[in-house]
C-alpha cells in the first residue's frame, strides 16, 4: 500500500468515528495536491473552469443547494426540515428571498454576511470572491445550533423569475454562482409549484449550469396538496415533461411529491402518497453525511478528468500557432475548429467525448488568450493524474468502504427528521403486516367469519384443508406464485402442510395485505400468529 495511505490507515487504527472521516479527507486532499494540482496550474485549469480546492472544501459537511422559481417554498421548505426559523428568513407570494444564504451549524445564533465570509478559511466560500461586491452583497451565512445542521449545511438560492429584468439587474453572474456551488455540494433540490410548472429562461439556463452534476439532482413537485388526484396526475406529465426539453439525460429523475410545511393538508386524498414520498425524500438527505467521502472522491475524479482533457487541449493549441507571423489568424482558425480538435484528440488519446468542456463556453473563453504563453504538454504531469486514476483511488476506495463498515451509521438527526421516527405516526405504523400491533385482539378475526365460510367449502379433513385445496383458493388472488408461495410459509405456522382454520384466515389476511399494496413481512408478527398456535412459540429468553 502507498506510504501516505498506510500512515492515513495506521491513524484510523489508533483513532475512532470523528478521526476516521479526518483519514479520508486527508487522503483525498493530498491525492490532489500532489497529483492534480500541479497539472491545473500548469495549464491555466482554474481560469477556464474551477478554482483551486482548499482545505475546507474537504473537510465541509455535505451540503444541499435549493433552486426553484420564485414562491415555490424553498425557504419554508428549510424551515420544514429544521422546525424553526433561522436569520434572514423571509416567507411570502412574492419573490423574497433576493440572496443566497447558507444555513449552517453555529453555537450561537446570527448571521455572517459575504464579505467577511469570504475570507474565514473554516468555510468552504472563500473562492467565491471572484464573483465580486455585486454578488458578495447578495450572499451571507445564517449560523444557529440546530441539531439538523450538526450533519448537514443548506444553501438557500433567490428565487428565479421570467422575463429579463432580473437577469439584468442582479449584477453578477447568477448561471455561474450556482455551477460553483453545484460543483461542491452533495445534492441539488429543485423546487417547483403544482400550480406554476413554467420553465422560464433563466430557470432553464440555470438548471442547464448544472450540467455533469446528474447524479446529485433531485426533483421536489411541492404544494400537491392544493390540487386533486386527477389534477396531480396531469400536473405530475407536465412536469415531466418540461424537465425533459431541459434536462438531457436519458434516465427519468426522482421526483417527490408532497406538501413540504408544517400546515394542515388542503386535500387529504392522496395523505399516503405524500407521506411515502416525504419519507423517501428524508432518507436520500439522512444518507447524505454516510455517502459524503464517496461523494468527494467522485467530484475529484470528474475534477481530474477535466483537468486532463483540459490540459490536452491548451497544449495542442500552443503547439499549432506560428512562431513568428499570422498568430492572430490562426488563432482564430483553431477557435472555429474547435469541434474538429476535440474529435482529433478523442482518437489519439481515447478519450470519452463525455469528458470534453462545452464546446461554445470554451470558445468564448479561448478569445481572451494569447495561445502563445499556453505550455506545451508535460507527459509527467498526465501520467501523475493517469497513476492516480488507476491505482491510487482503488486503494482509497477500498479505506473507504471499510471505515463505512466499522463506523457507526451517520444519519441526519433532529427537526422534521424526528418527527416520525418514533410513535404511531412512523411510516407503515398500523398498516399492513403492521395493522393490530397495538391490539389485544388478533386482528384477523374480524374478517374471519368471511373466510370461515370459504375454509368449510374446500373440503377439510379433521379441521385441516390440504395443500392442493389451499391453491385452488389462493390462486384466485391472481398474486404469482412466488408470493403466494411465502404467504403459504408464513400462514403454515405447525409447518405440517396443511392449513387449518385459523393459519388459512391468516392467509387470507396475507393475501389481502399484499393486494392492498403492502409488503410482506419476511417472518410472521406475534401479533399475526393465530392464538391456538401462540402456546407453541419458544419463549423469548
Amino acid at each position: 500500500m502507498f506510504s501516505w495511505l498506510g500512515r492515513q490507515a495506521g491513524g484510523r487504527e489508533r483513532a475512532g468515528g470523528a478521526d476516521a472521516v479526518q483519514t479520508v479527507t486527508g487522503g483525498l486532499r493530498s491525492l490532489y495536491l500532489r497529483k492534480v494540482l500541479p497539472l491545473e496550474e500548469a495549464y491555466r485549469f482554474h481560469e477556464f473552469h474551477s478554482p483551486a480546492l482548499e482545505d475546507a472544501d474537504f473537510e465541509n459537511k455535505p451540503m444541499i443547494l435549493l433552486v426553484g422559481q420564485y414562491s415555490t417554498g424553498k425557504t419554508t421548505f428549510i424551515r420544514y426540515l429544521l422546525e424553526q426559523d433561522f436569520p434572514g428568513m423571509r416567507i411570502g407570494p412574492e419573490p423574497t428571498t433576493d440572496s443566497f444564504i447558507a444555513v449552517m451549524y453555529g453555537e450561537t445564533e446570527g448571521s455572517t454576511p459575504g464579505n467577511a465570509l469570504v475570507v474565514d478559511p473554516k468555510k468552504p466560500f472563500r473562492k467565491l470572491s471572484r464573483f465580486g461586491n455585486a454578488f458578495l452583497n447578495r450572499f451571507m451565512c445564517s449560523q444557529l445550533p440546530n441539531q439538523v445542521l450538526k450533519s448537514i449545511s443548506i444553501i438557500d438560492s433567490p428565487g428565479i423569475l421570467s422575463g429579463e429584468k432580473q437577469r439584468i439587474s442582479r449584477g453578477y453572474d447568477f448561471c455561474q454562482v450556482l455551477q460553483w456551488f453545484a460543483e461542491r455540494v452533495d445534492r441539488i433540490i429543485l423546487l417547483f409549484d403544482a400550480h406554476k410548472l413554467d420553465i422560464s429562461d433563466e430557470f432553464s439556463e440555470a438548471i442547464k449550469a448544472f450540467r455533469g452534476q446528474d447524479d446529485k439532482i433531485r426533483v421536489v413537485l411541492n404544494k400537491a396538496d392544493q390540487v386533486d388526484t386527477q389534477q396531480l396526475m396531469r400536473v405530475y406529465g407536465a412536469l415531466m415533461w418540461s424537465l425533459g426539453k431541459v434536462i438531457n439525460t436519458p434516465e427519468v429523475l426522482r421526483v417527490y411529491i408532497g406538501s413540504f410545511w408544517a400546515q394542515p393538508l388542503q386535500n387529504t386524498d392522496n395523505r399516503r402518497l405524500f407521506e411515502a414520498e416525504a419519507q423517501d425524500l428524508f432518507r436520500d438527505i439522512q444518507s447524505l453525511p454516510q455517502k459524503a467521502a464517496v461523494r468527494k472522491l467522485n467530484d475529484l475524479i470528474k475534477r481530474a478528468r477535466l483537468a486532463k482533457v483540459h490540459a490536452y487541449i491548451i497544449s495542442h493549441l500552443k503547439k499549432e500557432m506560428p512562431s513568428v507571423f499570422g498568430k492572430e489568424n490562426k488563432k482564430r482558425e483553431l477557435i472555429s475548429r474547435l469541434p474538429e480538435i476535440y474529435t482529433q484528440l478523442q482518437r489519439e488519446y481515447q478519450i470519452s467525448s463525455g469528458d470534453f468542456p462545452e464546446v461554445k463556453a470554451m470558445q468564448e473563453q479561448l478569445e481572451n488568450y494569447d495561445f502563445t504563453k499556453f505550455h506545451s504538454l508535460k507527459p509527467k504531469l498526465i501520467e501523475a493524474v493517469d497513476n492516480m486514476l488507476s491505482n491510487k483511488i482503488s486503494s482509497l476506495m477500498s479505506l473507504i468502504s471499510q471505515e463505512e463498515t466499522s463506523m457507526p451509521t451517520q444519519l441526519v438527526q433532529g427537526g422534521a427528521f424526528d418527527g416520525t421516527a418514533e410513535g404511531p405516526f412512523n411510516q407503515g405504523y398500523g398498516e399492513g403486516a403492521k395493522e393490530g400491533a397495538d391490539e389485544e385482539e388478533w386482528v384477523v378475526a374480524k374478517d374471519k367469519p368471511v373466510y370461515d365460510e370459504l375454509f368449510y367449502t374446500l373440503s377439510p379433513i379433521n379441521g385441516k384443508i390440504s395443500g392442493v385445496n389451499a391453491k385452488k383458493e389462493m390462486v384466485t388472488s391472481k398474486l404469482p406464485n412466488s408470493v403466494l408461495g411465502k404467504i403459504w410459509k408464513l400462514a403454515d405456522c405447525d409447518c405440517d402442510g396443511m392449513l387449518d382454520e385459523e393459519e388459512f384466515a391468516l392467509a387470507k389476511h396475507l393475501i389481502k395485505i399484499k393486494l392492498d399494496g403492502y409488503e410482506l413481512p419476511n417472518s410472521l408478527p406475534l401479533h399475526l400468529v393465530p392464538p391456538s398456535h401462540r402456546r407453541s412459540l419458544p419463549k423469548a429468553d
